[in-house]
């Protein structure tokens, strides 16, 4: 094999959240503390073979241990509201109302089977929901949004609301 092909090989690397670690979990190191509200942020992930469940419950040891608070995001890249919704936050207009939140995301094309087998199914995207503390969705989500220059504010009505409840 070409030495070139080796490296080639070896640099593609999954999400840290494509499956829950088998034993027990090394303790996290700390985090630092952030001097302001921490800025949103999306994390990929990829249920696999293990499934939704252990990657959320991963995913959400991680987010709480930097001060975070995780919610499960089923989006699709030719959804036109998720878009939106991606370019509002990564343009830095969502920073006030979403300080500290980690949108752990998950491709409905691809993992829509195992999303529902976890409880984070539904009929519309993007679709945003609260985890419980083993990983599994709640009844705790909302699910659609309009297309237009509309789209990331008319998410926000209700997905503010959402994150109050809990």
């Amino acid at each position: 094999m070409l030495p070139w092909l080796l490296v080639a090989s070896g640099a593609c690397v999954g999400s840290p959240y494509d499956a829950e670690p088998s034993g027990p979990a090394p303790p996290a190191a700390p985090s630092p503390t952030p001097s302001g509200p921490q800025r949103p942020e999306f994390v990929r992930a990829a249920a696999g073979d293990a499934g939704v469940g252990p990657v959320v419950k991963a995913a959400q040891r991680d987010a709480a241990a930097q001060g975070r608070r995780l919610v499960v995001y089923a989006s699709a890249p030719w959804c036109e509201p998720c878009q939106a919704f991606h370019r509002a936050v990564e343009a830095g207009e969502l920073d006030r109302e979403l300080a500290g939140i980690r949108f752990l995301e998950f491709d409905v094309d691809v993992d829509s089977l195992l999303l529902s087998d976890a409880g984070y199914g539904g009929r519309l995207i993007p679709r945003f929901v609260l985890p419980d503390a083993e990983g599994h969705g709640t009844d705790d989500k909302i699910e659609g949004g309009v297309k237009g220059e509309r789209a990331a504010q008319e998410i926000m009505t209700r997905l503010g609301p959402l994150l109050a409840r809990r």
